[in-house]
């Protein structure tokens, strides 16, 4: 039995997890979870109090991607069923962030699909984070363009982005296992030339993909080794016509381990529920804001998220407040009380079968 109180104490001392106590996470037996959720979410509230980060996704381009990620919707080869679309115009893109913003989110992610942004790529994204600094200072912008190229990453923070979100995805001895149309070295060297250029860094993972514990444990102190600022943690979405379709094998104990897993290792990063939180977490979402600080709001780039309402109510409902400018905006839009009572009108004494 791991005694995760002392570990939490070591960790907020100073102390780096080892890849032992990081396994003893993994295999946390059900019945001491509970344990496990207190200790992190003392590491979680030492840095980041009772706020809740939230993001706003937009997709600026979707689909059409010449790349082979085998858990991708919009990869080279899928038969998802999603919206395909070349780029947003600017001011469509604008008006598409500040929907996010108007319902309290503290950072745009502004996504293209595709290898790597062209140069004129770089032009239309650094339009509309200017336009976007321009209107509402406070609020941060991250691009997420996939792989960059030299001077690229500068003239994105010339613009005005204050961070780059590049995935590592998964640990290295597995990514050849889920794409081959380039390396997990291609990823790191992004993330370097994005950091070099100071923009904050922000990579993460997808989990549920086939990789063993072992894996999940060593792209975690990867992250860890790349000092991402801020970590999204994908749960698989397993789209029909994907390589990967049909593999749930998650449950929602284990995305809370994994969770739990992040926070002990990158103790002052953002940790962030990210696509798949609510089929994978499912009643578990609030549990697991105890650990982590900061979530998607609304929908994500190919798959609807739950609705944005409901985000707000579940971070008020478990004690949160959002992060950033527009935090009383989103409060005010959450639901002021629990739904009306409605009448039971099936089972017994009426001909209507029983909710069983």
């Amino acid at each position: 039995m791991t005694d995760f109180a002392a570990l939490a104490d070591r960790v907020l001392e100073g102390e780096r997890l080892t890849e032992r106590d990081a396994r003893s996470i993994l295999c946390t037996p059900d019945h001491e979870l509970l344990d496990l959720v207190m200790a992190a979410g003392r590491i979680r509230r030492a840095h980041f109090g009772n706020r809740v980060k939230l993001n706003y996704l937009v997709n600026l381009k979707s689909g059409l991607c010449p790349e082979n990620c085998h858990y991708c919707s919009q990869a080279l080869g899928s038969a998802a069923q999603i919206l395909k679309y070349s780029w947003l115009a600017p001011d469509e893109a604008v008006r598409q962030a500040e929907a996010g913003i108007g319902g309290g989110a503290a950072r745009v992610c502004l996504v293209a699909s595709g290898r790597g942004p062209m140069d004129r790529d770089i032009d239309r994204v650094s339009d509309i984070a200017v336009a976007l600094k321009d209107r509402h200072p406070a609020v941060e912008v991250c691009a997420c363009l996939g792989l960059l190229t030299d001077g690229q990453a500068e003239r994105l923070r010339g613009a005005g982005v204050d961070a780059y979100n590049h995935n590592i995805n998964t640990a290295e001895s597995f990514h050849e296992q889920i794409v081959q149309t380039h390396t997990y070295a291609d990823r790191v060297t992004t993330i370097g030339r994005a950091k070099d250029a100071g923009l904050s860094p922000c990579s993460g993972l997808i989990v549920g993909m086939g990789e063993s514990p072992e894996q999940i444990v060593e792209a975690v102190f990867a992250l860890r080794a790349l000092e991402s600022d801020s970590i999204p943690i994908n749960f698989l979405v397993p789209f029909d016509g994907t390589p990967m379709q049909g593999r749930w094998h998650l449950t929602p104990a284990q995305c809370l381990r994994i969770v739990a897993l992040v926070r002990f290792a990158c103790p002052a990063s953002e940790v962030r529920l990210a696509g798949g939180r609510e089929v994978h977490l499912r009643s578990l979402q609030g549990l697991a804001l105890h650990i982590a600080n900061s979530i998607f709001l609304g929908d994500y780039l190919t798959a609807q998220g739950q609705a944005a309402l409901d985000d707000l109510a579940m971070i008020r409902d478990n004690g949160f407040v959002p992060e950033g400018a527009d935090r009383e905006l989103a409060t005010a839009g959450a639901p002021a009380r629990a739904t009306a009572p409605a009448a039971r009108l099936r089972g017994a004494g009426t001909a209507v079968p029983p909710n069983a």
